[in-house]
C-alpha cells in the first residue's frame, strides 16, 4: 500500500474508532451539566440543595458501575475481539441515552421517573466502563512506531470534542431559550441530539476492523483467565488506579462541575458558566495531541511527575484566588491552567497505563483501573465539592480535593513500571552511557 494511502486508512481508523467514544462522552457529560434542572425535574423537593444533591448522586451513580462494567465488557474484548467489545458498549449506552432522553418528569408519572433515569444512568456507566479502555487499547496496537503517546491522546481528544460539542450547544440553548423554558424542556435538547447521532456512529464503529495484534495472538484468554489475571496483577490495577484519580477528578471538576459550581457557587450566569466550559473544552482538545505526541519524544515519567507536582502546588491557591473575587474572567484563568495541567498529564498517562498492562488483560486492566478510579473518585467530584462546600463554607474547598488527587497520581508516577519499548530504550541508553 503507498505510503500516503497507509497514512489516511490509519488516520480513518483513528476517526472510526473515537467516534462512539465521543457519543458515550457527549451523553455521559450532558447529564452533568444539566444537573441543576434534571434535579428539578425528576427529584423535586422544597429544598434546592436537596435536589441538586439527589441530581448529583444520580449523575455519580453511573460511575459505580463502570468497574463492573470494565470487567465483565473488558473480558469480553480480550476474549472475542477490540471490535466486538466496543460495539457492545456502544448499543448498552446507546439504550441508557435513550431512557433518560424520553422519560416524562416526576410530576407525569412519579417516583417511577427517578427510578429509569437512574437506570439509564446506570447502563451509560455500565458502557463507559470498558469503552475508554477499549478505544485505548485499539489506537494503541494500530499505532506506528514511535508514536503511540500521540495515537492513544485522540481517545481523551474525542472527549473533549464531546465537552465542546455540549457545551457549545448549551451556549446556543441558552442564547436563544428564556430561562422558565430551559428549566422546563430546554435541557432536554441535547440529550435528544446525542440520541439523533447515535444510528450514524453505530454506522461508522461496525466498519473498523480488528487490530493485527489482537488477530496474531495465537491463543486468546477465556473469561476466567481474564479474571484470574486481575486478581493476580492487582498491584498494576491498584497503581494505575491511583494514577487514573488525578485524570478524573481534574476533568470532572473542569468539565462537568463548572456550569454547576459557576452558576451556584460564583452566582455567575449559566450562559457565562457554559462558555467557560467551551473554552475548557477546546483547551483540552488542542493540548492532548500535542502533549501525548510530546511523551513520545522526552517521556511519559517526566510530563506525569512534573504535571502532578503543578497541580499539588498551585490548585488551592488558583482557587482560594477566584472565590475571593468571582468573575468571568477569573473562572477562565484558573480553568484554563488546570486544562492545560490535565491535557498535559492525560497525554502521557493514558498511552502510559496500556503499557503498564500485560497484553492477555490489557483491555480489562486498563478499563478497571480507569472505572476504579473514576467511580470512587472522579465521577463523585460534583457531588464531593457541592457537599465539602456546604459543611464547610468555604468556596476553595474544591482546590484542596484536587490536590489530594495530584498526590495520588505523584505516587502512581513513581511507583509504576512498564514494559512499553520507549521506556526499555531509555534504560539501554543509561547503561550504554
Amino acid at each position: 500500500m503507498p505510503r500516503n494511502a497507509e497514512i489516511s486508512s490509519q488516520l480513518w481508523s483513528v476517526v472510526r474508532v473515537s467516534s462512539g467514544n465521543f457519543l458515550e462522552m457527549y451523553n455521559f457529560m450532558v447529564f452533568g451539566y444539566y444537573a441543576t434542572a434534571i434535579g428539578a425535574a425528576f427529584f423535586p423537593s422544597g429544598n434546592e440543595f436537596a435536589s441538586l444533591m439527589l441530581a448529583l448522586m444520580t449523575f455519580g451513580a453511573g460511575f459505580l458501575m463502570r468497574p463492573l462494567g470494565a470487567i465483565v465488557l473488558g473480558a469480553y474484548a480480550d476474549k472475542y475481539g477490540r471490535r466486538d467489545g466496543l460495539e457492545w458498549a456502544l448499543t448498552l449506552m446507546a439504550i441508557g441515552t435513550v431512557l433518560i432522553s424520553c422519560v416524562p418528569g416526576y410530576a407525569s408519572i412519579g417516583l417511577v421517573a427517578p427510578l429509569l433515569v437512574l437506570t439509564g444512568r446506570l447502563l451509560q456507566g455500565f458502557s463507559v466502563g470498558m469503552s475508554l479502555g477499549g478505544v485505548s487499547v485499539y489506537l494503541s496496537e494500530i499505532a506506528t512506531p514511535g508514536r503511540r503517546g500521540f495515537y492513544v491522546s485522540w481517545q481523551s481528544a474525542s472527549q473533549q470534542a464531546a465537552v465542546v460539542f455540549a457545551a457549545l450547544l448549551g451556549v446556543l440553548l441558552n442564547a436563544s431559550l428564556p430561562p422558565a423554558a430551559m428549566s422546563r424542556w430546554g435541557w432536554r435538547v441535547p440529550l435528544l441530539v446525542g440520541c439523533a447521532i447515535i444510528p450514524f456512529l453505530f454506522r461508522l464503529r461496525r466498519s473498523f476492523e480488528e487490530t493485527v495484534e489482537f488477530l496474531a495472538k495465537p491463543r486468546h484468554p477465556t473469561v476466567s483467565d481474564v479474571f484470574r489475571s486481575l486478581v493476580a496483577h492487582a498491584r498494576i490495577v491498584a497503581i494505575g488506579t491511583m494514577m487514573v484519580t488525578m485524570t478524573t477528578v481534574t476533568f470532572y471538576m473542569i468539565t462537568a462541575y463548572t456550569p454547576t459550581f459557576g452558576t451556584a457557587v460564583l452566582k455567575l450566569s449559566h450562559f457565562d458558566s457554559l462558555m467557560v466550559t467551551l473554552y475548557v473544552g477546546i483547551s483540552n482538545l488542542v493540548w492532548l495531541p500535542v502533549m501525548g505526541a510530546l511523551s513520545d519524544r522526552v517521556g511519559r515519567r517526566p510530563l506525569l511527575v512534573t504535571c502532578t507536582l503543578a497541580m499539588l502546588v498551585s490548585a488551592y491557591p488558583a482557587m482560594r484566588w477566584l472565590v475571593d473575587t468571582p468573575s468571568f474572567s477569573r473562572l477562565l484563568a484558573v480553568q484554563l491552567w488546570f486544562s492545560f495541567i490535565f491535557a498535559s498529564y492525560n497525554g502521557a498517562m493514558v498511552v502510559f497505563l496500556t503499557e503498564m498492562m500485560p497484553v492477555d488483560f490489557r483491555t480489562a486492566g486498563f478499563s478497571l483501573a480507569y472505572s476504579l478510579a473514576a467511580g470512587v473518585f472522579g465521577g463523585f467530584t460534583p457531588a464531593l465539592s457541592t457537599y465539602l462546600i456546604y459543611i464547610t463554607g468555604n468556596r476553595a474547598i474544591p482546590g484542596a480535593w484536587l490536590s489530594v488527587a495530584a498526590g495520588c497520581g505523584l505516587i502512581a508516577a513513581m511507583a509504576a513500571r512498564t514494559q512499553s519499548d520507549e521506556d526499555v530504550s531509555h534504560a539501554a541508553d543509561r547503561t550504554a552511557a
